[in-house]
């Protein structure tokens, strides 16, 4: 009696689809674009359709990609229709080729979300193959740019493994490094120990790895020494790269505890850049294959693929998802816009309330170097309202609470508390920082301020931040500019009357008059202090405009007032820039 063989799984509706859209666009584009073989449905769902592209007049220049007469790929179609057909080579003669990954892999789109549309079909898929291969044979790709990652073109990571994070320059060398456990998901990469807790990692320089890295131990060691990962042949010699690698990791684990993970960190060279800074891998071996290693170290076995024990041989690899923060390698997202005015300045903020708790942070992120905050009102439970606090600070004063939140967007900055003016500390402030920022609404600091701006080598920008006390939409910034010893009063004062006398910034008017009843609250019972209306979200957007168009001027600043009022409240004009003119006491 024959066995049945088991149904071959056929295309989906969305796949025959596909299917026909690619046999019509064949049959009018002969001999071009062929259909080489019967689709064949895999286990995973994907229909795999062998196609042949015409290559042979595309321009070759030189450095590009050498092609035959015509080229064979597989062609994928997904399953359902959120997926992009994927299209790979039946050889590896493309690996290491910018855009190709793991070897025979195409790269047709660099973010399918908004690249691949289902509904125009399979033409614009054939397109982006024939576009592709015209570019890589024009040379058109650029080496130093167009790879994703030079290990495969892929990025390596295992769910479940920590984030290691580098923020330090690492050499073309082997070196060691130093892996330091901040939290349950990530470890800091350092070229010295962090602390006690500190465990040496062998850093690992290696040639690129246009194949990938692969899921074991054996399989790294593997790619490492050949470009291919099922290349045949007699094993390495002792002295080949995955020997060396071997060797440092079975070095490094005999340091560690029994029982304890190897990590470890690959320092890929760039494919065509030699002294370009070298692209970072992380990886961890399981504590049985630590052990392993240790066992390796102890008995000085040769550290050579072939004898490998099963345990290492099979060890898996997890691959650590890595941020890659070296000034080298990384730009910053805010480099073009205006806060980068800020970047590295020393910036001091009076007064960490509804606009400078929001200030403060924006400052922190904007990359300023050092930031001293003066603020010793207490926090209370209704200040988390619209302040930039939470319940673990109740109780604290403002600028102690306000430092560490800081501290923990940033490693890098410096922090200090200052005592609120008119301090006597602060009097050589303005000589020493880059920008004082005056967020009180208090007269005492603004006659402090007034003072600093007297003197005769100011290096700061003075600056003051308010709002209204209806809506906290409005916004002003007053802005002394070193060089001129005019006053913050004598520029607020010259800008009021200009607001005052004009019809058409009635809005702003309230910036300059008293509260009118009822413009004000009493948050709670008793002599409480009165206070503007507004939420979180008015203060962090006024704020964060009024910061905005501060960093605006630190490269040239000029003195006078900024106006501004956020869009809901359909205020025009929405911004208005007062110059000081008046000749200066």
């Amino acid at each position: 009696m024959s066995k049945r063989k088991p149904p071959t799984a056929r295309p989906n509706p969305w796949q025959r689809q596909l299917l026909d859209q690619l046999t019509a666009l064949a049959a009018a584009h002969r001999p071009d674009l062929r259909v080489t073989g019967r689709p064949r449905t895999g286990a995973d769902g994907l229909v795999r359709v062998p196609i042949s592209v015409r290559t042979n007049d595309m321009p070759h220049a030189p450095g590009g990609l050498l092609l035959g007469e015509a080229e064979d790929f597989i062609l994928g179609l997904p399953a359902a229709p959120t997926i992009p057909p994927p299209i790979q080579t039946t050889h590896t003669r493309f690996a290491g080729t910018a855009h190709v990954l793991q070897g025979n892999r195409l790269c047709l789109y660099l973010d399918p979300a908004r690249e691949w549309d289902p509904t125009a079909g399979i033409a614009p898929v054939m397109n982006r193959l024939w576009q592709w291969l015209t570019d890589a044979a024009a040379g058109n790709f650029d080496p130093d740019t167009a790879l994703y990652h030079p290990v495969g073109g892929i990025l390596h990571y295992t769910p479940g493994a920590p984030t290691v994070v580098v923020r330090e320059p690492v050499p073309h060398r082997t070196a060691t490094g130093w892996l330091t456990r901040r939290t349950a998901d990530r470890l800091d990469l350092t070229s010295s120990p962090a602390d006690e807790h500190s465990h040496r990692t062998p850093v690992l320089p290696v040639n690129a790895l246009p194949l990938g890295a692969g899921s074991t131990l054996a399989e790294l060691m593997t790619v490492i020494d050949s470009a291919t990962p099922h290349a045949s042949g007699p094993a390495p010699k002792p002295d080949a790269p995955s020997s060396a690698l071997l060797t440092a990791l079975a070095a490094s684990a005999l340091r560690g505890l029994d029982g304890t993970a190897q990590h470890f960190v690959l320092a890929v060279r760039h494919p065509t850049t030699p002294t370009a800074p070298p692209f970072l891998l992380a990886g961890r071996l399981q504590p049985q294959a630590g052990d392993a290693l240790r066992h390796l170290a102890r008995r000085r076995t040769p550290s050579r693929l072939g004898s490998l024990p099963d345990e290492l041989r099979h060890a898996r690899i997890e691959w650590c998802y890595l941020s890659d923060e070296r000034p080298e390698t990384t730009t910053r997202r805010d480099t073009r816009r205006p806060v980068h005015a800020l970047h590295g300045a020393h910036v001091h903020i009076w007064g960490c309330g509804g606009i400078g708790s929001w200030a403060a942070e924006l400052v922190t992120r904007a990359g300023a170097s050092r930031l001293t905050l003066s603020d010793a009102g207490r926090i209370t439970g209704g200040l988390l309202v619209r302040q930039n606090y939470t319940e673990e600070h109740i109780g604290m004063t403002k600028a102690t609470a306000l430092a560490p939140r800081l501290r923990a967007i940033r490693d890098d900055i410096t922090i200090d508390i200052a005592d609120p003016p008119p301090a006597p500390a602060l009097l050589e402030a303005a000589d020493h920082a880059d920008l004082i920022i005056d967020a009180t609404v208090s007269i005492t600091a603004g006659r402090f301020l007034d003072l600093l701006a007297q003197r005769p080598h100011r290096k700061a920008v003075l600056a003051q931040m308010a709002t209204d006390s209806l809506t906290a939409s409005l916004g002003i910034l007053t802005i002394a500019a070193p060089g001129t010893q005019a006053s913050l009063s004598a520029i607020d004062h010259v800008a009021g009357g200009h607001v005052l006398a004009d019809p058409s910034l009635e809005p702003y008017h309230p910036l300059w008059t008293e509260p009118a009843p009822g413009d004000e609250l009493r948050p709670t019972r008793g002599c409480s202090i009165p206070t503007f209306h507004g939420s979180a979200a008015d203060l962090m957007a006024t704020t964060a405009t009024l910061i905005t168009l501060l960093s605006n001027q630190m490269r040239h600043p000029v003195s006078g007032t900024h106006l501004c009022a956020q869009p809901h409240t359909g205020i025009l004009p929405a911004h208005r820039f007062i110059a000081h003119t008046h000749p200066e006491p």
